[in-house]
């Protein structure tokens, strides 16, 4: 039985099993301005996240066997696309990440990555998917046997592959810290599904994380409200955040690629509801 369980559509928790949708929890926000967008969706609720989990399995086979695992960019700014670009600029060498299928693997092919990345929530819980493995690679995924989650691990794996330019997302403060230590500056740490983070973890990834993207935070909107000055924003429904200058440096080079500008605060911020 393969089971893969994902925290989306406003921190719904959803389960997957065989490629069916078996349980879907009531999300704690229940609006986001991007999946009014690009699916029309004006209310999250148990109901409209299964219509869209399904959705997603049957047009690009999320969870299940037949899986894409190469598209284009979906956003035209988010996380996955930021990495994408950082890729062919040479800027990284290799982005870890976390899908399902494969749980954490280092991956270099800018294609793959968004394909992995680009249409997937917090992933929490997956299991292996033959043709994602095959794909990215045994080698580059850290269990190719159980499709273990573990980000630091996923580093370790780059570093020892002898790259020194690695990108990370990350949803834990505590990877992340762990991270730093372990690799210092060089490594760009993204932040991602940060919705629900408390006003402490929120600090710590103002210190930590080099790229973060708000998510239905109200606390990392918060710590950017504090000095905005102090960083680069790039939207205005789910921002994205430049905490530091080689965070800026990847943000700017998209912003680039887009023909826009970063968010100066002069029209209105249009967040997911509510914030939590």
């Amino acid at each position: 039985m393969s089971k893969h369980v994902m925290e989306c559509l406003g921190l719904s928790r959803v389960t997957i099993e065989d490629g069916k949708v078996v349980d879907v929890t009531e999300p704690k926000v229940k609006y986001c301005p991007l999946f009014d967008q690009v699916r029309g969706i004006k209310e999250l609720n148990k109901d409209t996240v299964r219509e869209n989990i399904e959705y997603r399995m049957k047009t690009f086979g999320m969870c299940c066997e037949n899986r894409q695992t190469e598209m284009d960019n979906f956003l035209s700014f988010g996380i996955s696309e930021i990495l994408c670009l950082a890729l062919k600029n040479k800027k990284i060498e290799a982005a870890v990440i976390a899908a399902d299928g494969c749980g954490t693997a280092v991956i270099r092919n800018p294609c793959i990555v968004q394909g992995m990345g680009g249409r997937i929530s917090g992933i929490r819980e997956t299991e292996p998917i033959p043709k994602v493995i095959e794909a990215i690679g045994p080698e580059n995924v850290i269990d190719p046997d159980t499709a273990k989650i573990d980000m630091v691990e996923g580093v370790c794996l780059a570093y020892d592959k002898g790259m020194h330019k690695v990108a990370v997302t990350t949803a834990s403060v505590e990877d992340a810290w762990v991270m730093r230590d372990m690799f210092g500056s060089d490594l760009v740490i993204m932040g991602v599904h940060t919705s629900g983070m408390t006003e402490k973890q929120a600090e710590d990834a103002f210190e930590l994380f080099d790229v973060i993207t708000a998510c239905a935070s109200k606390s990392i909107r918060d710590m950017y409200h504090r000095s905005p000055e102090k960083y680069l924003a790039a939207g205005s429904k789910v921002p994205v955040y430049g905490i530091t200058d080689q965070g800026k440096e990847l943000i700017m080079d998209k912003l680039k690629e887009l023909g826009r500008e970063p968010y100066d605060g002069s029209t209105p911020e249009k967040p997911p509801y509510p914030l939590i």
